[in-house]
């Protein structure tokens, strides 16, 4: 604690302390007041800055004059490279090559040289470590290091002030630096309050890790949250959570999605699929924990084709998108009939398509597949189940 309470101290004036913003429809889904804690706000858009800052700042006069490096696909890179342009640093950064391009202009943005090498972000630390003992730059890891937990601690402090009588916190779990920071300032002021670690279940490394009582790393991961893909908790950060957290869950890609959504609507933040987790896993199951809840929104940097791919998914999983194909009568106006009766039922047509080719359809009939806008699940529902009464065959091909 005391480690923490002097990186807030180093942090100050460099750092935002970043708004709690109220949240009034998930308070209402959890029976509770729901808080979010805006890291998507904080310089370089996420808490990274937070760890890296701290880290870079403790380095000897020695270690600075060789420089820093760094490995990431984003947000890491973009805090490791302010902090060191803050502090007068050199800093180099290896990223995957298909690392989003606003990322990687960000990060040029903060003045730190750029390598594009590697594949996955595993490749380009792989680059950055070899880098480092070939020029002697030290490497800024992006969770295991105690310097970066306890950078990351400090939104702990800030959540206990702002929040006094919080009962739960949910935190997105990477490496395990932010959650292990968290948890650290939480429990030594908060002993009661209950910690909850939150991963992308396609890239969950810490629930086979806390069964096993050490690290264990996956085989392979696919997640939209590429802030929390992490293949293996770090030595350090795996001590640190392990022996604090009150649990940890997973939540899947449709919940990351329309939680991403709900951010965009109803709270009006910009968050990316890895700063979500934690709303995403309070959506899921609003009712599972104790309240005051603050969800930690830990960063807002996405790629905009990335957003559109993800809001786009978002609405089908919430059934605000429906591709239905239905058989109608092979003759003048009936296709007309269908759209007016879409139309009657409260639906926005967004695409029609019209064949008469195919073996499933008898002779004398035509398949029409419509792409509509609904209103959520009992919109959908009402729309399918109209079209079925009225004599029409209807098979759903998304958003049901």
């Amino acid at each position: 604690m005391a480690d923490i309470e002097a990186a807030r101290s180093l942090l100050e004036g460099v750092v935002r302390v970043t708004p709690m913003a109220g949240a009034r429809a998930l308070s209402e889904l959890a029976g509770a007041p729901v808080w979010l804690k805006c890291e998507n706000l904080q310089r370089t858009g996420s808490f990274k800055i937070r760890g890296g800052y701290t880290r870079i700042a403790r380095l000897t006069a020695a270690e600075r004059e060789h420089g820093v490096v760094a490995a990431s696909a984003g947000n890491h890179a973009q805090g490791v490279a302010l902090a060191a342009r803050l502090l007068g640093v050199t800093a180099t950064v290896f990223m995957p090559e298909r690392a989003a391009l606003p990322k990687v202009d960000a990060t040029r943005g903060y003045g730190a040289a750029v390598q594009l090498r590697g594949e996955t972000v595993d490749d380009a630390v792989a680059e950055a470590t070899a880098f480092a003992r070939e020029t002697g730059a030290v490497f800024v890891h992006p969770f295991d290091h105690p310097d970066i937990i306890a950078g990351q601690g400090t939104v702990g402090l800030e959540i206990l002030e702002q929040v006094p009588d919080v009962a739960t916190v949910l935190v997105a779990a990477g490496g395990g630096g932010l959650l292990g920071g968290v948890a650290a300032a939480v429990r030594a002021r908060r002993p009661g309050v209950r910690i909850v670690g939150v991963q992308a279940e396609d890239a969950a490394a810490w629930p086979a890790s806390l069964a096993a009582g050490e690290p264990v790393a996956l085989t392979g991961m696919r997640t939209i949250a590429d802030g929390i893909a992490v293949g293996r908790p770090g030595d350090i950060t795996f001590g640190q959570v392990s022996a604090l957290i009150d649990e940890l869950v997973t939540v899947g890609e449709d919940a990351l999605s329309r939680a991403l959504v709900h951010c965009l609507e109803r709270a009006k933040m910009v968050v990316e699929p890895a700063g979500v987790a934690a709303v995403a896993a309070l959506m899921e199951e609003p009712r599972r924990w104790p309240g005051p809840i603050v969800a930690v929104l830990s960063g807002g940097n996405v790629d905009p084709l990335v957003m559109l791919h993800v809001i786009q998914h978002g609405l089908v999983a919430a059934s605000r998108y429906l591709t239905l194909r239905v058989q109608v009568p092979d003759r003048p106006g009936s296709l007309a009939s269908l759209l007016a009766r879409v139309g009657e039922l409260g639906a926005n047509v967004t695409d029609v398509a019209h064949s008469r080719v195919s073996g499933a359809v008898p002779v004398g009939e035509v398949e029409v597949e419509l792409s509509l806008e609904t209103r959520g699940v009992e919109h959908r529902d009402r729309i399918v189940a109209d079209l079925e009464t009225s004599g029409h065959i209807v098979t759903v091909t998304g958003g049901g």
